[in-house]
């Protein structure tokens, strides 16, 4: 019985580690789809969501049916419980790289973001790959000192979504209120993503050591 219990554990972990690999997939697959305007790779993001969200099902169906029957304490039961909430955040994750791939669906074959934007955009996304890339190692090895590097990629996300935001504010904006409306859409689903890489960080801290993590 204690062999099982182990190994459900074991299988909430698994779940998440293959959910943020999946949702890494996704980001990079939107941004690529978003800088070259295709249609493909964005339905191929669209599609592709389907897998993450089932494993997120599984995972809390699993944490759920643990919580139940295994009656956890202490670590396990911030386990199970912050895998509930792991798995949330990164369902949504995937949910905000479907929402940039729509995006580039809705306008194409028009480009979605001006050219001159396109480099803003690259180190979005280059940000955001980064961030989840870590969060699955955070996931992985518990290792909580990785946080601080999660949070220098989340601040570039923010500092980006401000400029782009001033950008299309700016008297020299061009491109009518359609595409400003368009860039800020994209620019706030790059920095949502951000902070939830970050909150779910926050939650493996608070597993490992019982403690809410303070963002000073």
């Amino acid at each position: 019985m204690r062999e099982d219990y182990t190994n459900q554990l074991s299988e909430v972990n698994d779940g998440l580690i293959k959910m943020s690999a999946l949702v890494g997939t996704a980001i990079a697959t939107a941004t690529t789809a978003l800088l070259h305007d295709d249609l493909g790779l964005a339905e191929q993001v669209i599609t592709g969501d389907e897998a993450i969200n089932e494993i997120n099902h599984d995972v809390e169906e699993l944490c759920f049916r643990i919580a139940a029957l295994q009656a956890p304490v202490a670590t396990d039961l911030r386990t199970v419980m912050g895998g509930i909430r792991m798995s949330t955040s990164l369902e949504r994750m995937g949910d905000l790289a479907v929402h940039i791939a729509k995006q580039v669906r809705l306008r194409y074959p028009n480009p979605s973001i001006p050219s001159e934007l396109h480099a803003t955009f690259a180190e979005m996304g280059e940000a955001a790959s980064k961030i989840v890339e870590e969060a699955g190692k955070v996931i992985d090895t518990r290792d909580t000192d990785l946080v601080e590097k999660m949070r220098k990629y989340d601040d570039t996300l923010d500092r980006l979504h401000r400029e782009l935001f001033t950008v299309v504010l700016s008297d020299s904006w061009t491109h009518g209120v359609e595409a400003a409306i368009d860039v800020t859409l994209l620019s706030r689903f790059y920095e949502r993503f951000g902070d939830h890489a970050v909150s779910l960080a926050r939650r493996v801290i608070y597993i490992v050591t019982g403690e809410p993590y303070a963002n000073n």
